[in-house]
């Protein structure tokens, strides 16, 4: 058990319940309100909750369990991002229980210079003399990989040479080892135009920016021709540098050398609060953050309340930035200070992550007033669900469909439909399938999707919010095929459940989502997934008994189709025929035809 009060660790316990699952970094507070530590998680909740459902191994980590008193984060857009916000609040407040990030780090840049034919390279540095800076980047292996690839694509000088038009036309300089090499075309002697050389640099800031599938199919060809030629380490190489190029990401909303300081402002207001949050720039870098709720008194409006939420949080947090980014103009002015509502660019990403963290920051007051009240169990399992699978709508109505044959004889489907996490069964459907010859699921399932949500269309009836298909990307694929052909793919979630590994495949991403074997989400899917498969396979197995008495009934000479129709109409099973005597049959299908189906059963002819 973890060795801390329980009606704090209850309190703390309902902070992280409602923590996004999304990159971000997290701040514990002890009792005088003082950061102790930061840290960073690709997934918040998880993280964060990590800390709270067993005792930990570590003793300082025990120790600083003890001390949290309250949980606050910082929501951004990737795990780099969080990185690297991580690194400055560290460095700004140095909390006691973090050791890693507490030296004078800085992460790596490219630059393109400011300079006649421009040199690109690493650095740690930033000069404001007009060159260009890239990054920054978390992976030096990743500027080495960048580097390594543009010395390879184009031809590039590296020395330190002034190359002025004027100390070129001079002959000032002579050609070096480089060029021999064919690393650089001299630029130093003039044989290489300025225009030709300024083209590359514009060629590369493009791949710095993040259009990279040029590069990406130039190294990929590289790679199967030297795998070809069975040079496999270099092909390797290769395929690392891919891998790395296709994760790239070149910008970052919170490390920016072309926005100096500045403060941003955001607001999202209901219909008893407004709520706003603020983000501290410094020198390009987020160093602070913070959310506060308003409480409406009287019917202000948001300009009013903006205006006061920024005179607060900057006496506040000290702040005396000469730019303020907000999203509409307040209702009061600060001397030496501009107010800028950006429209495009880095400041307006900036007010886009301000604002992020804004709505975050309400649905957790709004989850928190909801977790007060006492839940129904159904409605906690689907709220799972949605965001398990990232849902638009909470699946109060769930589909799921599933094939059943025998080397495509009798081919069936079945549909159930759960409803508030429970099965309808008044609900359920079967299909027989009316197009499709021989054993090939994929047109089965496109088949029958299509035909359940014609109808549903046509009657009018609302359609589910998720839709299973029991299969994997084939299964998958068919009906997806079904939903767009109706037109209502962008009104309904489908997805594909394998059986092998319990996969979870979504349309259009290659790669599936596996969900923990013990969480309620898959266990409901796999509920869904079971109860598709009993219910298809019971109709196929009465089907499949029905034709084979059926068939018995055919093979009797003079006994007709209508006549076995009549004959199970009447006696019910086949059971039922051979049990009937001569009379009997006679009554119902003559004299002739219950002569002949006496002498098939028992051998004998009885008149």
């Amino acid at each position: 058990m973890i060795d801390i009060p329980q009606k704090r660790l209850a309190y703390l316990r309902q902070l992280v319940a409602v923590l996004p699952p999304s990159p971000g970094v997290y701040q514990y507070f002890d009792e005088n309100d003082k950061i102790i530590y930061v840290g960073k998680a690709k997934n918040l909740k998880r993280r964060v909750a990590s800390y709270f459902n067993r005792e930990p191994d570590n003793g300082k980590t025990r120790v600083l369990i003890r001390k949290i008193r309250n949980i606050r984060h910082i929501v951004v857009d990737t795990e780099e991002d969080a990185l690297l916000l991580e690194n400055n609040l560290i460095k700004k407040y140095q909390p006691r229980y973090n050791v890693l990030l507490k030296d004078d780090k800085t992460y790596p840049w490219i630059v393109v210079k400011n300079e006649p034919f421009p040199r690109v390279f690493q650095t740690r540095q930033i000069v404001k003399d007009g060159s260009r800076y890239f990054g920054p980047y978390t992976s030096t292996f990743m500027v080495r990989t960048l580097l390594d690839l543009f010395r390879h694509l184009y031809p590039l000088r590296t020395c330190r040479y002034d190359l002025s038009s004027e100390n070129i036309q001079r002959g000032k300089f002579k050609r070096c080892l480089e060029f021999h090499l064919g690393n650089c075309k001299a630029p130093c002697e003039g044989l290489q135009t300025s225009r030709e050389y300024q083209q590359q640099i514009e060629d590369i800031c493009d791949v710095l920016k993040g259009n990279v599938v040029g590069v990406l199919r130039y190294l990929k060809e590289r790679m199967t021709h030297l795998a070809s030629q069975y040079k496999y380490e270099e092909a390797e190489e290769l395929r690392q540098r891919i891998e790395l190029l296709s994760r790239y990401q070149s910008k970052s909303t919170i490390v920016n050398p072309k926005i100096d300081n500045v403060d941003v402002f955001s607001i999202l207001s209901d219909e008893s609060s407004v709520y706003v949050n603020f983000l501290k720039v410094l020198n390009g870098a987020i160093i602070q953050a913070h959310t506060i709720e308003y409480r409406r008194r009287l019917n202000e409006t948001e300009a009013e309340l903006l205006s006061m939420a920024i005179v607060e949080m900057r006496a506040r947090m000290q702040s005396f930035s000469p730019e303020i980014i907000i999203p509409f103009m307040p209702e009061t002015t600060l001397n030496n200070v501009i107010f800028t509502i950006p429209k495009i660019g880095d400041k307006k990403k900036l007010l886009e992550l301000s604002e992020r963290n804004v709505k975050y920051y309400r649905l957790e007051k709004l989850k928190q007033a909801a977790n007060k009240l006492q839940t129904p169990r159904h409605v906690k399992l689907l709220e799972r669900l949605q965001s398990d699978l990232h849902l638009k709508q909470l699946p109060v109505h769930i589909e799921c469909f599933d094939n059943s044959n025998i080397m495509g004889t009798y081919p069936v489907a079945a549909c159930v439909v759960f409803k508030n996490g429970k099965p309808s069964k008044k609900d359920y459907r079967h299909f027989n399938i009316k197009t499709v010859e021989g054993p090939d699921d994929f047109a089965s399932m496109e088949e029958v999707v299509f035909r359940r949500y014609r109808r549903m269309l046509e009657e009018g009836s609302p359609l589910p919010q998720l839709i299973i298909v029991d299969g994997g990307k084939g299964q998958l694929g068919s009906a997806v095929n079904a939903l767009n052909d109706l037109g209502i793919t962008d009104k309904v979630t489908i997805i594909g459940i394998a059986k092998r590994l319990e996969e979870l495949f979504f349309p259009g991403d290659p790669v599936p989502l596996y969900l923990d074997k013990n969480t309620p989400s898959l266990k409901l899917i796999q509920h869904l997934r079971n109860e598709a498969h009993r219910f298809g396979i019971t109709f196929h197995r009465d089907k499949r008994s029905k034709g084979a008495l059926i068939s018995e009934l055919d093979g009797i000479q003079g006994v007709g189709p209508k006549s076995v129709q009549v004959l199970m109409s009447h006696f019910k099973s086949l059971s039922g025929v051979k049990a009937a005597s001569f009379q009997q049959l006679e009554e119902v299908v003559g004299a002739k035809r219950a002569g002949a189906i006496i002498s098939h059963f028992s051998g004998q002819s009885e008149k």
